[in-house]
């Protein structure tokens, strides 16, 4: 399923989803992108429609969606682009998505989230953020995984981030019932579900033809920052304020994941900066955490995953 050796590209930090969809074609493939109507989605989609591929866009606002569709069928003249309604907090609207999908799936970008929000629950207490970034997805995907066996060859795309390095999946209080709420430390942990989600998917459907890779897109000023006060927002640009991209860079590491023969047979793995990243080192804002990658935390994180969609 994989080999040892790290996958290296030609592209970098400052490349675009349509540098790295240049020369690919996606005619007759079919995608979803989650959250497609704003930021590094509706680029993410916007370069898979360039190559020729059907993609859904699915929003929690479906007329910010159909904007979003209008503008990429106008920009790629595919107008093979769909809009569907999406929650992933709600775990219903999630059921509604994939029952409505009809037919075989090739590209899943689970790309939507919440960041550094305050302190909110699902009706099932679920925590907000590990709900929507993890759960969501999660059940997303397993409802479609007869949709992607059927393409004959499919990839997720788990789009995580840096802050995985805030925090593993603390398996004892992953709700924080007993812990102190902390923000950026709940993101944290949501996002390192996004890793251990793309090793197990992979684990376990890599022989249906299903790989799942997660990835850093970067820096990007998009309406992920809804919950980030101006003056944190500052403080993180200028701690290092060359890293920050454009949303058409910083959607060039899904794109990669999602559509680039170069990770053809590739799965379980982690890129920043449309590479495969190193470990991360103690006190760095790059690279990967061992916990993220770590097997067996992989397995457990989709048992408890299971155990609570079944209630």
């Amino acid at each position: 399923m994989t080999t040892s050796k790290p996958i290296t590209t030609s592209f970098a930090h400052n490349s675009t989803a349509m540098d790295v969809i240049r020369g690919v074609d996606l005619v007759g493939r079919r995608a979803i992108v989650t959250g497609g109507s704003s930021g590094i989605g509706v680029e993410t989609a916007r370069a898979l429609a360039s190559a020729g591929a059907e993609v859904t866009l699915a929003v929690r606002n479906t007329d910010a969606g159909q904007k979003a569709a209008n503008d990429i069928t106008g920009t790629t003249g595919n107008d093979r682009v769909m809009v569907a309604p999406l929650d992933l907090a709600d775990q219903n609207s999630v059921a509604d998505f994939v029952a409505n999908w009809d037919g075989p799936l090739h590209i899943l970008v689970n790309n939507a989230g919440i960041m550094a929000a305050p302190e909110m629950r699902t009706p099932q207490g679920w925590e907000m953020q590990f709900a929507t970034n993890h759960l969501g997805h999660f059940a997303l995907a397993t409802g479609l995984r007869p949709a992607l066996a059927a393409s004959g060859g499919a990839r997720i795309v788990s789009v995580s981030s840096a802050a995985h390095l805030r925090s593993p999946v603390v398996f004892d209080d992953i709700q924080y019932e007993r812990r102190e709420y902390e923000p950026w430390q709940a993101y944290g942990q949501s996002k390192t579900a996004n890793v251990l989600f793309a090793v197990e998917a992979s684990r376990r459907w890599g022989d249906d033809g299903i790989l799942s890779n997660s990835l850093m897109p970067g820096a990007i000023q998009t309406n992920l920052q809804r919950y980030v006060s101006e003056e944190e927002l500052n403080r993180l640009r200028a701690g290092n304020a060359a890293a920050w991209k454009t949303v058409e860079q910083g959607a060039a590491t899904s794109v990669l994941v999602a559509a680039s023969p170069l990770l053809d047979g590739v799965g379980g793995r982690y890129f920043e900066d449309c590479q495969e990243a190193a470990p991360a080192q103690p006190g760095g804002r790059t690279g990967v955490a061992d916990y993220a990658l770590d097997p067996e935390a992989a397995e457990r994180l989709w048992q408890v995953s299971t155990a609570l969609l079944k209630g």
